[in-house]
């Protein structure tokens, strides 16, 4: 591994069938006003909220709410949620549901005694947390993000055609998250498959960067390969609990920034996904999947070397004769295939991006370096091109 690091996550887990048990214990560390925050509905309609509540209530909480929040929360939903938060006085913000629920919880505890307007200083300037923070907990309702774990959070202005992510330090991190598998076995098949593609996202992103022999990449390939499993698995049964639980438990360590130690990362798969989805509102973890090929075969001249050993190492292509660059082909064949066995959208087009959106998407895309090539808009160009 090259390079000097610190690693710090604050957070704690409270895993299994059992996991809701922890907010006995940890409810108390905090004072009396809690805002409970949650998304469309379903975590009423299965049963989480009422048993969230009674323990709220048992710990002797007043609870406040903030519902409705999107899959892609925006700004406007932002403001009105620290709104919220400032009315309730809140102590705590309880996040109940999957990635958006959280991340958009932590926008509003690094805002609620901010007189700044939050888009603008963390989403625009991407400035520091100078103000105090409201402390977050999460209750996992759905897996791909891993911000039960991190500090990201990813907001939509919808006005400016713009999905931006702030990557807070660890003084935002949630400071507990409960984990319990059973509580995503009612999420419909497109959203979990979603969640899955988020998953192997975020390891891929962190993944191909990097020339050295670097422990996170041995870590990662491991990951991969039963986040895999676990997936084909759960397609045909999404009520295996152990399956859920093993990508519940990956999603959480793809991102929870342990495998990006000693990595440069390159995320411009994110950030092309997330140009897509400001411009048609789709599902985040399907943006991804729709622009990931196109994006790995153009960047595969410039890191032959690591798509060939993903390819033997996560897809067991066998090395022979071949040339490096044709073992990294295969890989990304065999990748491909998995795809599109599982579901995944494949291009942009099926996600309701059409030509008159190119130009737009491609100036809302925000470039990144660290990766195998810093790509420039002539590049971007290509690639949503290559994803239609």
């Amino acid at each position: 591994m090259i390079g000097n690091f610190t690693y710090c996550n604050p957070t704690k887990l409270y895993f299994g069938k059992d996991a809701l048990n922890g907010l006995n214990e940890e409810l108390p560390k905090y004072g009396k006003n809690v805002l409970l925050v949650y998304g469309g509905g379903s975590v009423k309609k299965n049963g989480i909220y009422d048993k969230v509540l009674a323990a709220l209530k048992a710990n002797g909480k007043t609870v406040f709410e903030d519902g409705g929040v999107m899959p892609n929360p925006t700004s406007e939903k932002l403001k009105e949620g620290i709104a919220r938060a400032r009315a309730a006085k809140a102590d705590l913000i309880l996040a109940v549901g999957g990635g958006s629920v959280c991340d958009y919880a932590k926008a509003v505890s690094v805002s609620v005694n901010c007189d700044d307007d939050a888009w603008d200083k963390y989403f625009i300037r991407f400035d520091d947390v100078t103000c105090d923070i409201v402390p977050v907990g999460c209750v996992l309702t759905m897996v791909g993000t891993g911000s039960e774990m991190n500090g990201g959070s990813v907001i939509t202005n919808r006005e400016q055609k713009l999905k931006i992510g702030h990557v807070f330090g660890e003084n935002v991190f949630p400071k507990f998250s409960i984990l319990n598998p059973e509580y995503t076995f009612t999420l419909p098949k497109y959203q979990m498959i979603s969640g899955i593609y988020d998953i192997m996202s975020h390891i891929l992103e962190q993944y191909f960067s990097g020339t050295d022999d670097n422990t996170s990449d041995y870590i990662m390939e491991g990951l991969l390969r039963s986040l895999i499993h676990s997936a084909n698995i759960a397609v045909q049964n999404p009520k295996d609990y152990e399956a859920r639980s093993n990508i519940m438990w990956i999603a959480t360590w793809a991102l929870n920034t342990l495998v990006a130690k000693g990595k440069t990362t390159d995320w411009e798969v994110h950030m092309l996904g997330q140009a897509v989805g400001a411009h048609t509102d789709a599902t985040h973890g399907m943006t991804l999947s729709a622009v990931s090929m196109p994006y790995y075969r153009y960047i595969l001249p410039y890191g032959t070397a690591k798509f060939a050993r993903y390819a033997v190492n996560v897809w067991d292509v066998a090395p022979s004769d071949k040339s490096e660059k044709q073992i990294a082909e295969e890989g990304l064949l065999a990748m491909e295939n998995w795809m599109k066995k599982i579901g995944l959208v494949m291009n942009i087009t099926d996600l309701g991006a059409t030509a008159d959106m190119l130009d737009g998407i491609v100036d809302s895309t925000r470039i990144m370096t660290g990766g195998y090539k810093t790509l420039d808009k002539n590049d971007i160009r290509a690639v949503l091109r290559a994803s239609y």
